[in-house]
């Protein structure tokens, strides 16, 4: 079931190889009009990695898969009212970590993991613009935003 409530806040979760295409956190305020954007990046490259407050990386989890990085699970227990996964290819710690986000409505690029999402939106991931410009039309249509 889907939240029907007004998009107030929005979270963000990415991989490091896709942030280099632009700056998706002002994107998105820039073209949904919503302040305060939260982020949270994949590291994919970086072997020695350690604890950052707006990064997370396979060392965020323990053997068992849980999470294990305070600032992590402190930005997947909030009720965002949307959670955009902006990654394209699959990526267990990226999936999880969307999985377990406490988010009502939650929006991706297709063909990673379509379980995941409410909604998916098929374009490139160079494409920042396009993407949030057609998420956008999809949230007017749902009410969940005004024009």
């Amino acid at each position: 079931m889907v939240s029907q409530n007004e998009i107030k806040t929005v979270g963000v979760i990415t991989s490091q190889s896709l942030s280099k295409w632009g700056n998706i956190q002002e994107e998105v305020e820039k073209i949904l009009k919503v302040q305060n954007v939260k982020f949270f990046s994949f590291l994919d490259v970086n072997k020695k990695y350690k604890s950052s407050l707006n990064h997370f990386s396979d060392k965020s989890f323990n053997w068992q898969g849980e999470i294990q990085q305070t600032e992590l699970l402190g930005f997947l227990e909030e009720p965002f009212d949307l959670l955009i996964g902006y990654f394209n290819k699959k990526n267990t710690f990226i999936e999880s970590a969307v999985l377990h986000s406490k988010a009502t409505f939650k929006v991706g690029i297709s063909e990673v993991n379509q379980k995941l999402y409410d909604m998916e939106i098929v374009e490139i991931p160079s494409n920042i613009k396009n993407f949030l410009i057609e998420l956008k039309k999809y949230l007017i249509l749902l009410n969940k935003i005004k024009n």
